[in-house]
């Protein structure tokens, strides 16, 4: 036996997820800081397959001034990705909805009726890493009005809850608001902190959702690590109340 052969199969085969639908991944090509391509985009797919999912609903970033999507302007890329897909025979179902950065624009696509929510309703937000948006309560408050039920992407790494307001994670959670983590942050991939805070949410139950928020290979390549990590198994507990697949 070889010297690679031996190497090879003493790798870790990375476990599958619990669940199978991923509600957060920016692999439409070429429309944000994600997937460049298309041909990126289904590698990277083929991959998640390999992970246990079997469905995929994609968000690309809705941004003022960076990416502007509208859901007239994502239909080209987003077809063409599914046909690429099919193409390569990988048996995945794709939706899209999308991320939406709480700023101005956001504002004016509520306002013309233009979103492109997740099933029920569902609409995926998220705040500034900077810092919180202004009037957020009385936003996602108008938002339940409207008829959308928001879920917050990723709350582990808004750093101005984490380190320094915990209490506000409650007050959001307790007013109705969805959180949805990384399982990058779950991996280490953004660091110690946004990691602590992803198993202080876990611990304290106040997550729904978990997205692979995958834009690049070095970020499946992340998550396949963590799969085949201690730390995966230690958090799976923590996985029974995740509703992704309720979606």
């Amino acid at each position: 036996m070889s010297i690679f052969s031996l190497f090879k199969s003493s790798r870790k085969e990375p476990q599958q997820l619990p669940f199978h639908t991923d509600i957060h991944c920016h692999l439409v090509p070429g429309v944000d800081d994600g997937s460049p391509d298309t041909a990126t985009s289904v590698e990277i797919i083929e991959r998640m397959k390999g992970w246990g999912i079997d469905r995929i609903f994609l968000s690309p970033h809705v941004t003022q001034d960076t990416f502007e999507n509208t859901p007239e302007s994502l239909a080209g890329p987003y077809a063409e990705l599914k046909d690429a897909v099919k193409a390569a025979d990988i048996d995945m179902e794709l939706h899209r909805h999308a991320e939406y950065r709480i700023d101005e624009f956001f504002l004016e696509q509520i306002e013309a009726g233009n979103l492109c929510p997740l099933p029920h309703n569902m609409l995926l937000v998220e705040n500034s890493f900077a810092q919180e948006p202004w009037n957020l309560d009385n936003l996602l408050f108008d938002l339940r009005l409207k008829g959308y039920t928001p879920i917050m992407a990723h709350p582990e790494r808004y750093l101005y809850y984490s380190k320094y307001n915990r209490d506000r994670y409650n007050h959001l959670h307790s007013s109705g608001l969805y959180f949805q983590i990384n399982l990058l942050s779950l991996s280490g991939y953004y660091g110690k902190e946004e990691k602590q805070a992803a198993e202080w949410l876990m611990e304290h139950n106040m997550v729904e959702f978990i997205g692979t928020d995958v834009h690049r290979h070095a970020h499946a390549d992340s998550i396949e690590e963590y799969l085949s990590s201690r730390d995966f198994k230690r958090h799976l507990k923590y996985f029974d109340s995740i509703r992704n697949d309720k979606i």
